[in-house]
């Protein structure tokens, strides 16, 4: 897993949902002071937003690079945010040390849903507040990862199972399963937003192979002729959601996530 994230250059996609993440955070509005943790941060998109309006905020990723990164940013925005490196499913810091934990795009990918959720509760204050951001199913990015799990499914987990989509932090009946006796007042809401790729499907496909770390270790896993078959089909996914005008030169796809919050259970 550490190594998947660490593959390519995850910033150059965070990039792409940079402006969703920071209208996420802005319906967020947690107030100046408040101590917020950002689990599986990537590049600080989400974490960056919330420390510009005043909240004191700690990020914490698999993959040091793309913490490295995320420093970097923050020094430019001249932004005091503290980046570790550590693992959603053992997050490392003491019992009740947030005020609130949020994740985009980011904690759905470990691999044990049970202990994300357990470390989640963790961290947090009774009556401190969960956010998270999933990507769905049904959207066009849980249809573009049904693709890759087609052709290269992922190898098993630590204990040797299967593992569980990542999109099922999407599926609000499987959050609530997830979240019910650590968490209260667990609400969902579908949020829309655009993927808007200056480029072909062909050449957006070879975008996501060379700088998404997860599509890169699922095309090293096949051999020439099963790789030509699977940019086949993401090309035809990509080209069959496309809305823009001029699709030999525009991506525009629709595209949705599941947006969780929930309040830390004071027993």
């Amino acid at each position: 897993m550490r190594a998947a994230w660490m593959a390519g250059d995850f910033g150059v996609i965070a990039h792409t949902v940079e402006n969703d993440a920071i209208a996420f955070a802005q319906r967020l509005a947690f107030p100046a002071g408040a101590r917020v943790l950002d689990v599986a941060t990537g590049t600080g998109n989400l974490a960056l937003p919330i420390a510009r309006a005043g909240a004191i905020v700690t990020g914490v990723d698999i993959a040091p690079n793309l913490l490295e990164q995320a420093r970097q940013r923050a020094v430019s925005e001249g932004l005091t945010v503290q980046f570790d490196e550590g693992d959603a499913e053992a997050l490392p810091y003491p019992d009740a040390s947030f005020d609130a934990v949020v994740t985009m795009f980011g904690a759905m990918f470990a691999p044990r849903p049970e202990r994300v959720a357990a470390e989640l509760a963790r961290v947090l204050r009774p009556g401190g507040t969960l956010a998270m951001a999933n990507w769905t199913p049904g959207g066009f990015a849980g249809h573009m990862f049904a693709v890759g799990s087609r052709h290269a499914p992922p190898p098993p987990g630590p204990d040797g199972v299967p593992l569980p989509p990542p999109v099922l932090w999407g599926d609000p009946i499987t959050v609530h399963q997830r979240l019910d006796g650590r968490f209260c007042d667990i609400r969902t809401e579908r949020i829309g937003l655009m993927f808007d790729m200056p480029m072909s499907a062909a050449e957006t496909v070879e975008h996501f192979r060379r700088y998404f770390g997860p599509t890169q270790a699922a095309f090293q896993r096949l051999d020439a002729a099963r790789q030509e078959a699977f940019a086949a089909d993401l090309i035809q996914l990509w080209s069959g959601a496309n809305t823009a005008p001029n699709p030999e030169h525009h991506m525009l796809v629709p595209n949705e996530y599941l947006q969780v919050t929930a309040r830390r259970s004071e027993a």
